[in-house]
């Protein structure tokens, strides 16, 4: 990745030397990038985002207002994080108890989608495709194209690449069609993968 293009930082925005931003990554207004933040091509952050030092976000991101990445997270490429969705670090923080050396590791994994205000306790994996619903509390690891709603969240169905709902049973065995794409979704003893569409 080549040095940083200040034409694409706002100039109310923070980028600390040593961070690294990839080709076409655009911070707007407020946000600060902490130094050891990687940050991959095409990512767009939004208005007063925050990206901690041990942050990795890969390619075509999409951070929407007021998001805060903290340390010890990894966003995978084309993940969308809605406004003022909220990831964690320490799982039973205390004012007055140091626990910097117990941060658990959030995975977020490609294509997946966070709702606005949703909340992801510290220590799960999104899976491929999810999508969490707006104000959700996602607190155990979530399956590759689930769709997960409520406090705390629970799966309600399954959801295509696309970002539409499947006609899936939520466990068991299936087969559908996302009639976007014509990507076949299969679900079989509950795991659902895709078969994509000859192009």
């Amino acid at each position: 990745m080549s040095a940083i293009d200040q034409d694409a930082v706002h100039p109310s925005a923070i980028v600390d030397a040593g961070a690294v931003l990839g080709a076409g990554t655009r911070v707007w207004h407020f946000s600060h990038v902490c130094a050891g933040a990687r940050i991959g091509a095409g990512c767009s952050l939004g208005q007063n985002v925050f990206v901690g030092n041990d942050v990795v976000i890969g390619d075509r991101v999409k951070i929407q207002n007021n998001v805060s990445v903290y340390d010890a997270v990894t966003l995978e490429d084309e993940v969308f994080c809605g406004p003022s969705m909220v990831f964690t670090n320490v799982y039973n923080p205390r004012s007055g108890i140091v626990r910097k050396d117990q941060y658990r590791r959030t995975l977020v994994r490609r294509g997946a989608s966070i709702g606005a205000n949703a909340t992801i306790v510290c220590g799960v994996t999104v899976g491929r495709y999810a999508f969490i619903g707006a104000g959700a509390v996602v607190k155990r690891d979530v399956p590759d194209f689930a769709l997960m709603t409520g406090v705390p969240a629970r799966q309600i169905g399954w959801i295509s690449r696309f970002g539409e709902r499947l006609k899936l049973p939520r466990t068991g065995n299936g087969e559908a069609r996302c009639p976007h794409t014509g990507d076949v979704y299969l679900l079989l003893d509950g795991v659902c993968t895709v078969v994509p569409a000859a192009r």
